[in-house]
């Protein structure tokens, strides 16, 4: 089963509010709709739920017209979560939850045993079954999330549309409903469409995103494609890092303050201006300093990094002048010789936390290379021991050792290099 939007253009009144929207949605897929504040998301799923006819373009389930399936039948493939959940009246939660049946049920018919069993299944795989006579006015927004989402699936719909389905709700919820969905596509092989607004619980859960501005798609695949500090900058104007997690290897966005940049401009009037320190950096291990240094108002500098590595991300946001390798590459002859470039600028040089193997060696070489240069100060950030960073034999710490031997400078944290400086 496949969900097809097909060229939609969407307006209120003289307003278009989606242009050229396209794409499809596969069975078993959760497909996530992200974008900044009136970007069209959620005119997107009222599009696909008939609330707003289309001016343009299509909307097919398996190559059926959506807009052309009868109200019980749309019902009975379609079912929403809408953003604002408020109930009114002291329905208990079982009662709201059998309210998903109607789409089954004849005229003055009442439900059945097995619409019942149906709901308490929904219920219980909402985990909100022991809720079931509780009024629903009473509950908590976290759990009347659960109620309305078991009301949604008692329809047993084919396509499940969410919008913000987490928004206002304590971690523990977001976690459940989200776990939740994946669930459902994987198991029960929903189509779920769902508007977050959490980029970084998108990328945890859904299988792919679509992300709008100015009611187009501007990207549209998976999270490695979309999440991007350029697609994120461009489509909602803020300046992120975009990292990968060790341990779930999906990637997470953390924002970068726009305060650091009037504050670089504020501080590069102190008179800490005229000093340049060179950050040896790779692996995010200059980051942090970056940020420091430039608001204190030095200036920096950086290599050798690869590119794509979060270290060349923030130079780059920071403006900071660095040298960097291909991806995954060794430090070329030329990539080196840039680098000392650099190095003979600086007034201080910081060899960070870095760990050595056979493609940044160099970097240890360069790092030599400015601790014999008359009057340059080489400061050493050792917050893990050289033994645990060192992957190429022992060379690496023989060599750290030579620098500590010669005069280099000794910090324990990345902040105290401040008071070195």
């Amino acid at each position: 089963m496949t969900l097809e939007i097909k060229d939609v253009d969407a307006y209120y009144g003289s307003v278009q509010v989606l242009e050229g929207v396209d794409f499809n949605a596969a069975q078993g897929e959760l497909l996530g709709i992200i974008g900044p504040n009136g970007s069209g998301k959620t005119t997107l799923l009222r599009a696909i739920a008939r609330i707003l006819k289309p001016k343009t373009g299509a909307i097919l389930l398996d190559g059926k017209a959506v807009m052309q399936m009868k109200d019980k039948e749309f019902s009975r493939k379609f079912a929403a979560v809408p953003q604002d959940t408020t109930i009114q009246f002291d329905f208990s939660a079982l009662d709201v939850v059998l309210m998903g049946r109607n789409p089954h049920l004849g005229r003055l018919e009442l439900e059945s045993e097995k619409d019942i069993d149906i709901a308490r299944r929904c219920m219980e795989l909402t985990n909100c079954w022991h809720l079931a006579e509780r009024p629903v006015t009473e509950l908590s927004g976290g759990e009347r999330q659960l109620v309305i989402i078991a009301r949604a699936l008692t329809q047993e719909p084919k396509v499940l549309l969410l919008d913000e389905p987490t928004s206002h709700l304590d971690i523990n919820y977001q976690i459940e409903i989200m776990g939740l969905l994946k669930h459902l596509t994987v198991h029960d092989g929903l189509i779920i469409i769902a508007v977050i607004h959490d980029l970084n619980l998108a990328a945890q859960y859904c299988d792919r995103l679509a992300l709008l501005r100015d009611g187009k798609i501007v990207s549209l695949g998976t999270q490695y494609e979309v999440l991007t500090a350029e697609n994120i900058k461009n489509a909602f104007g803020a300046d992120v890092i975009v990292k990968w997690h060790e341990v779930t290897n999906q990637c997470y966005v953390s924002p970068i303050p726009s305060s650091i940049k009037k504050r670089q401009t504020e501080a590069a009037r102190k008179t800490n201006s005229d000093i340049t320190v060179h950050l040896i950096c790779g692996g995010g291990e200059g980051a942090s300093l970056m940020y420091l240094l430039t608001e204190h108002g030095y200036k920096v500098t950086a290599g050798v990094v690869n590119m794509l590595d979060t270290d060349c991300e923030v130079a780059q946001l920071l403006s900071i002048p660095v040298v960097t390798e291909a991806p995954f590459s060794p430090i070329t002859e030329d990539t080196f010789n840039a680098h000392i470039k650099l190095i003979e600028k600086a007034d201080i040089v910081v060899l960070c936390n870095i760990p050595v193997g056979f493609g940044n060696v160099k970097n240890i070489e360069a790092a030599e290379v400015a601790l014999k240069q008359k009057g340059k100060k080489l400061v050493v950030v050792e917050t893990d021991s050289i033994e645990k960073r060192d992957f190429i034999g022992g060379e690496a710490t023989e060599r750290f050792l030579s620098l500590k031997d010669k005069g280099a400078v000794v910090v324990t944290k990345p902040e105290e290099v401040v008071g070195v400086v």
